[in-house]
């Protein structure tokens, strides 16, 4: 259940009336979690929820065209999914950052290439793809420390709420 909420609060919190920095959402973390700790029958629940955001937030709440580097982004949505999977045996902490920071870079190459080879934003040279990075920059920064905080946050909750279980005598009545 705690697996499809963070999906839930992943979509909401990137829409236009929740205030985040650009960059800065709990999109990878939720994504994570739920390759982790969701029903693996249902991982398409996540992706297909912020699927349909990303086609709300393009059409209706932005007035963007939609184009092809919305399947990139859907692509990693799926790859994040499945990396999380991974996590499902041995979450150990260094494997959850690893797996954090891996989502982050990733996205931060794919997203900003699929801008570059998408639109004419920056020419269709090597120069220009390298200024769609270097203009990228201030949202990997964010992306990063969104999908750090996010992620622990996630996938510590459950931990302590463990922890905080197990301390409480057997038996004990409710305060």
């Amino acid at each position: 259940m705690l697996a499809y909420l963070f999906v839930i609060f992943a979509v909401v919190a990137r829409m236009p009336f929740m205030p985040h920095p650009w960059g800065f959402t709990p999109v990878a973390a939720a994504l994570l979690y739920f390759g982790a700790r969701g029903s693996r029958r249902q991982l398409w629940v996540p992706f297909a929820l912020l699927a349909v955001s990303d086609v709300i937030l393009t059409k209706f709440v932005y007035s963007y065209q939609f184009s092809w580097d919305h399947y990139v982004t859907w692509a990693w949505y799926a790859a994040i999914l499945w990396l999380g999977t991974s996590l499902r045996e041995n979450s150990a902490w260094l494997r959850v950052a690893g797996a954090a920071l891996a989502s982050s870079v990733s996205f931060f190459v794919v997203s900003n290439f699929a801008v570059w080879a998408c639109w004419s934003m920056y020419p269709k040279t090597l120069a220009g793809l390298m200024s769609c990075y270097a203009a990228g920059i201030p949202f990997f920064r964010r992306g990063i420390a969104g999908d750090m905080l996010f992620t622990a946050v996630m996938f510590g909750l459950p931990a302590v709420a463990a922890v905080i279980s197990r301390s409480k005598p057997h038996g004990a009545a409710a305060a």
